[in-house]
């Protein structure tokens, strides 16, 4: 062999080495591992049997008693799908090797027997909680149109809202809040677990929007001793967490009658332990009626951030600016034959309320152990507010600050599992409240003049409630449920705006209320429980509430409290595809307080004797999956109310017996939805009883049945790509009826009473919306 030939010999065994070792170099870079566990993203417990399959390879594996998986020699990019019965399906794509990661399932929320309740003290299955709990899916707020959140509560039994306008809601849960003039009492709300109620007790839901939420517990009746002064339940919203890696863009308009129209846009970053959510919607509408006009900007941020010792930080911030002009309530002519029509002073001034309000809270989870934790939430809210009305301007600011914190615990007691919880929650709100003339009268043109002061008062309130709760399992089959919260209440108001030696200042503080809760839970046959509660609740009066005609502080007025006892069932059928839930209630509240009016806007707060809220109350969802791409939803919801006053004597007349008004004699609403592939569609009807006008119930308002269809399509173009479309109609057969009222109107100056606010007529709406995952 020739040198020459043995040195190509050399070169050429090198190339062939080289060529090795790339190849070599590119399998290991291409075919690497995957590794990591499964958890359930509320409660955090790792996840057996969770099916993991390589969508690409097709290869497939179970994870063990911790959750976890691994995959190795993987091809990148590849796509893995995470399922398990009761859980959504959750499909991440990795293009790396990745060790260790985290993945987390959430539970179907239609798998009503199953989901975990987040506001609970003491998170428990809904099936197994000794109470009324209803829950709104993301899907079940995809069923109506987007413009306006709080409609889709009345198709909550026991529930209703009383509708005016986009800005002009009430909201009262058997019947309790029904009263209230103009907004929404005695009901605790939170948002991720931080208060929108106001220390005084009012709250305002219209402003918030249904893009950014993912689901909505409502707790019925006195809930006291979780969350304090509610005397007519809880409403707990939670936005959407993503705790997959994701990095989203979505963008969505919509457009329907009354020139109404909403434009949004999220942004939505998830990796590892990181999850960031950026929400902003702008929604406007001409509305129904005369002077309508309906403005709102929004913002909304959140995030969480899971550090390695598997603490959780959460941040909360939200941001809204509204401008919505009042077109208010109608006489019965008026409301019968020109619905469209501003009651005419409201119209003349222009009418409007408009804010900026903002929302922070910040909280922190410690795991001292996996059964010892700790949750704290610090919050503050602000509140800017101008309001012209005929009688007056209202120039409002408010700001608060509040901590709540809690402690849970489990342990085993004779060989059964028992949890604890304790907790605090405190809040401390300064409110400042202006009136000034409306000139209105002597414009050239149609709008509002401040002219000089009223009024000026300066409100200092705090309450602190100190709640405790235990859960405990007697037998395997029987559950038992204890809870306690002591609340204090005070207030001082002075007043910076002193005529004719009429001075409002004072302070007052209200007796502590101590509120306690008990339940049985007994599961009869499997996967059905009954269930028997009974528990305590209140509410104090609002400062205007508590202030005399001449101006004073009424320090005998009493706070208003009630008990209620409740037996239910909730259970299963039919392999998990239909759910029932039936509850019997009787609330009884003692020192009723009634707002009677004796002004244009003004109004006292009387303790005025008893009143029994009765009820009857049923939920059912069947499931059938047709075939791998047709699946098919029915539901039922109703309720039956039986609220009357049992002894109410005011000023002189006697109402004892009478009918509770501002609340439907019953509600009945049967829906259906159909998913063929990308294509869903959802029916819904609602049938709603009549509702008296005042407590004499001299006067009723008619009965009326509501038909909404929604129809939806998803288009995927491409892997990355998603459009969405949808088209609605409401009110389908265009009935007209009184979608709120103003109970115990009074008409002044010899004018006729307005009772009434006119519900829309049919009307239509559509949207697109695109989905880009970067």
């Amino acid at each position: 062999m020739s040198s020459g030939e043995s040195l190509l010999n050399k070169i050429n065994l090198k190339i062939k080495i080289c060529l090795l070792l790339l190849l070599t170099f590119n399998g290991i870079a291409k075919s690497q591992v995957i590794s990591g566990s499964v958890t359930d993203i509320d409660s955090g417990n790792s996840l057996e049997n969770v099916t993991v399959r390589n969508i690409k390879s097709g290869e497939t594996q179970i994870t063990n008693e911790l959750g976890t998986f691994k995959f190795e020699k993987v091809d990148f990019p590849a796509k893995f799908q995470f399922s398990l019965r009761g859980y959504s399906d959750s499909i991440i794509e990795f293009n790396s090797e990745q060790d260790s990661v985290k993945v987390f399932l959430k539970k179907e929320i239609d798998q009503l027997s199953e989901v975990l309740l987040r506001s609970s003290n003491i998170p428990n299955e809904l099936r197994k909680t000794p109470a009324s709990v209803s829950l709104i899916s993301e899907n079940d707020l995809k069923r109506t149109d987007n413009f306006n959140l709080v409609q889709n509560f009345n198709y909550v039994p026991g529930v209703f809202v009383s509708q005016g306008a986009l800005n002009t809601n009430k909201i009262n849960i058997r019947g309790i809040g029904a009263r209230s003039q103009y907004s929404t009492n005695r009901i605790k709300a939170y948002i991720n677990g931080i208060p929108l109620t106001t220390a005084e007790g009012e709250l305002t839901l219209d402003d918030f929007d249904s893009d950014y939420l993912d689901r909505v517990e409502i707790f019925k009746g006195p809930v006291s001793s979780s969350f304090g002064a509610g005397l007519g339940g809880a409403i707990n919203f939670y936005t959407k967490q993503n705790r997959s890696d994701q990095r989203s863009v979505n963008a969505e308009f919509s457009y329907g009658s009354f020139n109404t129209r909403k434009t949004m846009a999220n942004i939505t970053y998830s990796k590892d332990s990181l999850d960031i959510s950026l929400n902003y919607n702008q929604l406007h509408s001409d509305g129904f009626r005369q002077n309508g006009e309906y403005d709102r900007i929004s913002f909304l941020g959140s995030g969480s951030l899971i550090n390695n010792s598997g603490n959780r930080w959460n941040f909360f911030y939200n941001y809204t600016n509204l401008k919505a002009y009042i077109p208010s309530s109608l006489n019965e002519e008026d409301f019968r034959n020109d619905p469209e029509k501003a009651a005419f002073t409201w119209y003349e001034a222009a009418g409007y309320e408009s804010y900026d309000k903002n929302i922070i809270g910040v909280s922190y989870e410690h795991n001292f152990s996996r059964k010892f934790i700790n949750q704290t939430s610090v919050f503050y809210n602000s509140r800017d507010g101008y309001e012209p009305r005929p009688f007056n301007i209202l120039d409002e600011e408010s700001n608060s600050v509040g901590i709540r914190t809690k402690f849970n615990y489990q342990s085993t007691v004779f060989s059964r599992v028992s949890e604890f919880s304790i907790g605090a929650e405190t809040m401390y709100e300064f409110y400042e409240t202006g009136t000034f003339e409306n000139l209105y009268e002597n414009a050239l043109e149609r709008q509002s003049v401040q002219g000089g002061r009223l009024s000026l008062n300066e409100q200092k309130r705090k309450y602190i409630n100190l709640f405790a709760q235990m859960n405990m399992e007697l037998s395997s089959k029987l559950s038992f449920e204890a809870g306690l919260n002591f609340n204090s209440t005070a207030y001082d108001l002075e007043d910076k705006f002193n005529e004719e030696e009429l001075n409002q200042s004072g302070e007052y503080s209200f007796d502590p209320i101590f509120s306690p809760r008990i339940g049985l839970s007994y599961e009869a046959f499997e996967d059905k429980n009954f269930y028997v509660s009974a528990s305590h609740g209140f509410s104090t009066p609002t400062v205007a509430e508590t202030l005399t005609p001449e101006g004073l502080i009424n320090t005998d007025l009493k706070t208003e409290t009630g008990w209620n006892y409740e037996i239910g069932f909730k259970g299963n059928w039919l392999n998990n595809r239909l759910y029932t839930e039936l509850n019997l209630y009787s609330i009884q509240i003692r020192n009723l307080l009634v707002a009677r009016r004796i002004g244009q806007d003004q109004y006292v707060g009387v303790n005025a004797g008893k009143a029994d809220h009765n009820g009857i109350e049923f939920t059912s969802t069947f499931q059938a999956k047709l075939n791998s791409d047709v699946n098919l939803k029915f539901f039922l919801n109703s309720n039956f109310n039986f609220f009357t006053f049992d002894r109410f004597v005011d000023l002189g007349e006697n109402y004892s017996g009478n009918t509770i008004p501002g609340v439907p004699e019953y509600m009945v609403s049967p829906g259906t939805e159909l998913s063929v592939n990308d294509f869903s569609a959802n029916l819904n009807f609602q049938a709603f009883g009549r509702m008296a006008l005042n407590d004499g119930n001299s006067g009723y308002t008619d009965p009326y049945q509501l038909l909404n269809l929604k129809l939806n399509y998803d288009w995927e173009l491409g892997r990355r790509i998603g459009v969405r479309f949808n088209f609605g109609i409401n009110n389908i057969f265009d009935e007209a009826y009184a979608a709120s009222i103003v109970t115990n109107a009074v008409g002044f100056g010899g004018s006729a009473p307005r009772y009434y606010y006119p519900g829309n007529p049919r009307n239509f709406f559509g949207g697109i919306s695109f989905d880009l995952n970067l």
